[in-house]
């Protein structure tokens, strides 16, 4: 009796997990709170990239500091954003922030190329002083961990639009804000939501 007892036990605690799991998987895939992967925290200083040398670089680096994210492309109509986003860095680096661009080739196959020619191209023209990572999927089946996150587990959620989409990332690591891929690096917007968060320590 105490083994058929056991096994009913067993059964019904295997009926509750699957259905569970299957109301559980009709919600969106992200929650208001703090973001998961599987039993570990995971906010945006976790993830670790390939710089545009391809050299590992851990977000954590940036522990303390402000962050813009952004997927970037080298020949969209969204290009010369890159002029603003270095007027930004220009300005308000000493103050603690630092802009990280991601490119990637999702969007009109605007970034063909490969990450000589995409760091060749971005320090020529543009002279870019802040970090530029090797090029990722921001959508899709091979999208990267960290747009997964930024997409479907951050207080903003949604698939990327378009190239240059920015996320705004606090001291703490907690993403505070979303612009659409349009709006430029020295919008009124962006600069007050920048200037405020600096100046909270």
């Amino acid at each position: 009796m105490k083994r058929a007892s056991h096994f009913m036990s067993l059964v019904a605690f295997t009926g509750f997990l699957l259905l569970a799991l299957t109301f559980g998987a009709c919600k969106p895939g992200y929650a208001a709170g703090t973001p998961m992967i599987g039993n570990a925290m995971a906010p945006v200083h976790s993830f670790t990239l390939n710089d545009i040398d391809g050299n590992p670089l851990a977000l954590n680096t940036f522990t303390g500091k402000v962050l813009l994210l952004v997927n970037t492309a080298s020949m969209c109509g969204n290009t010369p954003q890159y002029e603003g986003l270095q007027t930004l860095y220009e300005r308000y680096r000493e103050q603690g922030l630092e802009i990280l661009a991601f490119p990637a080739n999702n969007f009109g196959k605007q970034e063909p190329g490969t990450d000589e020619e995409i760091k060749s191209f971005c320090y020529t023209k543009y002279a870019l002083e802040f970090p530029l990572f090797s090029k990722i999927s921001v959508k899709g089946e091979d999208m990267h961990p960290l747009y997964h996150y930024l997409t479907t587990q951050s207080p903003f959620p949604g698939e990327i639009e378009w190239n240059f989409q920015k996320f705004l990332v606090n001291r703490d690591g907690e993403i505070i804000a979303r612009y659409r891929p349009g709006l430029k690096p020295l919008s009124a917007s962006i600069i007050e939501d920048i200037e405020q968060a600096l100046d909270k320590s």
